[in-house]
């Protein structure tokens, strides 16, 4: 996994996606002592950045496993992405998802033409499924974070935050299973080696952390959030080897802190992001991550918001 791999994604990548350009928020950078610019992937195609990876993945299929169909198991953006990808490539695709995805991730990838199944009540269930349909049916597996074609297209948001400041201080992006992390590290230090780059996980749900402090992938018992993109039991193998090398550290933040930090992206920045997005505001915010006068890019990583929940959680 390198740059060169993300420098062919971003290739691949145009005129799928839309770039998605920085903006700077004086109100943050108040707040946080710091110059911090917003990379708005809530804006992105179907909703987050999972667009890129799933779409990078299965351009580079055979003609056979293109003929066979795809599976995916994922709580919801990635699912959305796959699909999108699938149906701009004119592949079949079945869609896994834990019954307690949200309603409009459901509803959204149902959308983009996908076969949604709801199975089991989180992601090692869902995951277990679709590797039984994979061996039912033959279909091709486009993993959610493991895997270096869908590493490297979650790389292509370092490379565009690159291009617009040369000399950003820090990148600080949310951590499920680790994909996202990964790619913008190998690609950030790659081009600047002493940019600093963090992710940040919720309190309950953070088996990335857990793992790095193990110095092994585990497996939590639980992961139970109101950052419902953030909800992997276990990391990835590759992806725990690209964060263990590259990544300064993974922060933590409490679910209260998650949600004030999401209403204010909605009130000062007039942007409707998912908590799971919000959650590297919550950080810079904390004073974790930044030091005095840096430049710092928050990846906004999806605004797929299941506002009815939200709703009930503000009031």
């Amino acid at each position: 996994m390198n740059l060169k791999a993300v420098l062919e994604a971003r290739e691949i990548l145009k005129g799928v996606i839309n770039p998605t350009s920085l903006q700077f928020s004086e109100t943050f950078s108040r707040m946080a002592g710091c110059q911090v610019f917003l990379k708005p992937e809530n804006l992105q195609k179907t909703g987050s950045f999972k667009v890129r990876g799933a779409y990078n993945k299965m351009v580079h299929l055979s003609g056979e496993e293109r003929t066979r169909g795809i599976v995916a198991h994922s709580s919801g953006n990635h699912a959305q992405g796959v699909a999108y990808a699938a149906q701009r490539l004119g592949l079949k695709a079945t869609i896994v998802m834990p019954e307690s995805a949200s309603p409009p991730k459901v509803t959204a990838t149902r959308g983009y033409g996908a076969q949604v199944i709801l199975y089991g009540p989180g992601s090692l269930e869902a995951t277990a499924k679709a590797r039984e349909l994979m061996a039912e049916h033959g279909y091709t597996l486009v993993p959610p974070f493991d895997d270096p074609y869908i590493i490297a297209g979650q790389g292509t948001i370092a490379l565009e935050i690159l291009d617009e400041i040369p000399d950003i201080d820090v990148i600080i992006t949310p951590c499920s299973g680790g994909g996202l992390l990964s790619g913008i590290a190998v690609a950030a230090k790659a081009k600047k080696p002493n940019i600093r780059v963090y992710g940040v996980q919720p309190e309950n749900s953070c088996a990335m952390k857990q793992s790095l402090d193990k110095g092994e992938p585990v497996t939590i018992a639980s992961a139970v959030t109101v950052a419902d993109g953030l909800i992997a039991r276990r990391p990835g193998n590759l992806t725990f080897d690209l964060v263990k090398r590259l990544v300064e550290d993974i922060v933590l933040v409490s679910e209260e802190d998650i949600l004030s930090a999401h209403k204010l992206l909605l009130e000062r920045a007039k942007l409707l992001v998912e908590p799971s997005g919000a959650t590297v505001l919550a950080a810079l915010l904390n004073g974790k991550v930044a030091r005095p006068g840096e430049k710092v890019a928050l990846v906004l990583s999806g605004g797929n918001a299941n506002l009815n929940a939200l709703a009930k959680l503000w009031l």
